[in-house]
């Protein structure tokens, strides 16, 4: 006997097991009959809710992009965080946190999922922009950064860090990849107009110790307070 479920509920099982069976099998190798089968509903129930698989995946991509803005605007909001604070727990929640969206990002990497993987970066630059322009506002306010153009420069540096540093896309060496990473501090800090070596945590965005030059380094340091 066929279970009956809330058109929300119905809808997130498919996404759910679609998210599922593409991780375990890869993309082009799953089939809607597939989705079909593991759930045990019918091919119109499931055209109820999605046209294509395209449009399955279209969807699972949402919801992972949706996770990471609810996160950044949660933390944003946050009034006991300071500003850098601020900036590396947004950065940090956009990093996948499992098995399955390491896999899911690995799927963009497909030349047959190169649309979806542009929608992707899109979207995320799209969506986050406005929540960290808001931190970078609070910066300015703050006298942390200096710059007239908040938003424009959140653009250009998610930009960078969502295309140039996607190692699906550029296959960079290890040298060249800590190289790029230090010269993106270098841009962000100059751009911001925030002070030498304020950005430094940035590193663990990419997974890379932090950068050791010599210069003021204030990563863990909060706003406000002095080294010893």
């Amino acid at each position: 006997m066929r279970i009956s479920k809330e058109p929300e509920e119905r809808r997130n099982e498919i996404l759910d097991t679609a998210e599922l069976l593409f991780f375990t099998q890869g993309y082009s190798r799953t089939t809607i009959n597939d989705i079909l089968q593991r759930i045990g509903i019918a091919k119109g129930t499931f055209y109820y809710y999605f046209k294509s698989k395209e449009e399955v995946m279209d969807a699972v991509v949402m919801r992972f992009i949706d996770a990471g803005v609810a996160a950044a605007k949660e933390i944003a909001s946050d009034h006991r965080l300071s500003v850098h604070e601020k900036l590396l727990r947004i950065i940090m929640a956009q990093k996948p946190d499992s098995e399955g969206k390491e896999q899911l990002i690995e799927q963009f990497h497909q030349a047959e999922n190169a649309q979806l993987h542009q929608k992707s970066l899109t979207e995320t630059i799209l969506r986050l922009t406005p929540v960290l322009t808001e931190v970078i506002e609070q910066g300015i306010e703050e006298q942390l950064f200096h710059t007239a153009y908040p938003r424009e420069t959140v653009e250009f540096l998610l930009v960078a860090s969502q295309f140039l540093l996607d190692e699906g896309i550029f296959q960079w060496q290890p040298e060249e990849i800590l190289r790029k990473i230090e010269a993106f501090i270098h841009i962000m800090e100059t751009s911001l107009g925030a002070k030498q070596g304020s950005f430094a945590y940035v590193t663990q965005m990419f997974g890379q110790p932090p950068v050791a030059d010599g210069k003021d380094e204030r990563a863990g340091i909060k706003d406000g307070e002095t080294e010893q």
